[in-house]
């Protein structure tokens, strides 16, 4: 991460321009705490979301002595993951936790939506806390220098559910699936055999339990969180897919603090990324019960259906590869995670 050093006249005047642009200190209860923004899409329930209130807002405010108050807003009160992008690059809030709405600009951000990457979730967690997250915010930061990652926390491993039997990799021919926007995503489900439907996350339930589609693929928590189980019978727990999620920050509010601050925002940003991808990862057992409980089949593929379900999808990772010739050293870096 860059680092820089103010003088004491120099962050008052810094202080004072970033005022203007509703960056700079403000009174929160007659104190003289400097109040930022921090925004996301999923609710509170997400382990992301959870870490924000948990670990990050009480980490900066405690190790800043109350000098920086974190308001943290959540469910897209803000906008969309696109919005907030925009916003964090404009400064117009100071940080926040996206996807990857920046893959268009930075092709390389695909690795977050890179099929069949991780042995299982802590091998995810060993390579976004370690040194290849390093590089790529490295590598971020060259790409928008007005925008810093300080630290990658967990999406969701995304599986696969549907009202018809979905327990084997021959299973998906014939049947339909709502996919998100993403040629990666529908690329995945054609070539397993299904066909893909582009349906927004707000109008899935309906399409499911009219029949619209058969499934959808998702994360265990959303298919909780979002109550598919009431319209689904069974999910394969593929974890085809383990999505990350950034903690971004504008760089003109990091160069703003003092050395002591800024080191208290990494510090609460790389602590809350490690508590969200624990609670993730605890979670899943706890996601996989109520689904059962809930009278769904939760099917685990055996190392020879994963297999299966790699050489089905062969087509889609081949055109990645080709399109993409930065991704074998990433993937190799990945691979040699530990």
């Amino acid at each position: 991460m860059k680092k820089k050093t103010l003088t004491a006249s120099v962050a008052a005047i810094a202080a004072l321009a970033l005022a203007g642009c509703g960056l700079g200190p403000a009174s929160v209860d007659g104190g003289d705490g400097r109040v930022i923004k921090i925004a996301g899409t999923w609710n509170q329930t997400h382990p992301m979301a959870q870490a924000l209130d948990d670990v990050l807002k009480p980490e900066i405010e405690e190790l800043t002595g109350g000098s920086i108050i974190v308001d943290v807003y959540h469910s897209g009160t803000l906008g969309n993951e696109a919005d907030l992008w925009d916003s964090v690059r404009n400064g117009t809030i100071e940080m926040a936790v996206v996807g990857t709405p920046m893959n268009q600009e930075m092709p390389e951000m695909l690795i977050s939506d890179w099929p069949w990457l991780y042995r299982d979730l802590d091998h995810a967690k060993a390579t976004w806390t370690g040194d290849v997250a390093t590089e790529m915010s490295e590598t971020f930061h060259e790409q928008f220098p007005d925008v810093q990652i300080l630290a990658w926390g967990p999406n969701s491993a995304r599986t696969f559910s549907s009202t018809k039997k979905l327990t084997a990799p021959g299973d998906f021919a014939g049947q339909k699936f709502r996919m998100p926007n993403n040629p990666i995503h529908l690329g995945l489900a054609t070539d397993l055999g299904a066909s893909a439907q582009v349906i927004p996350l707000g109008e899935l339930f309906s399409a499911l339990e009219t029949g619209v589609v058969d499934g959808q693929d998702n994360g265990m928590v959303t298919i909780v969180s979002e109550g598919l189980y009431e319209v689904q019978g069974y999910v394969y727990e593929t974890n085809h897919i383990v999505a990350t999620m950034e903690i971004i920050a504008n760089q003109g509010f990091l160069d703003s603090l003092t050395e002591e601050q800024l080191t208290a925002v990494q510090t609460a940003a790389t602590n809350a990324a490690e508590q969200a991808w624990n609670d993730y990862i605890a979670s899943i057992d706890v996601d996989r019960k109520t689904l059962v409980d809930a009278g769904l089949t939760v099917t685990k593929p055996t190392d020879a259906d994963r297999a299966v379900l790699i050489e089905m999808t062969q087509p889609t990772v081949d055109k990645l590869l080709a399109a993409n010739s930065w991704a074998p050293p990433i993937i190799a870096k990945i691979e040699a995670v530990k």
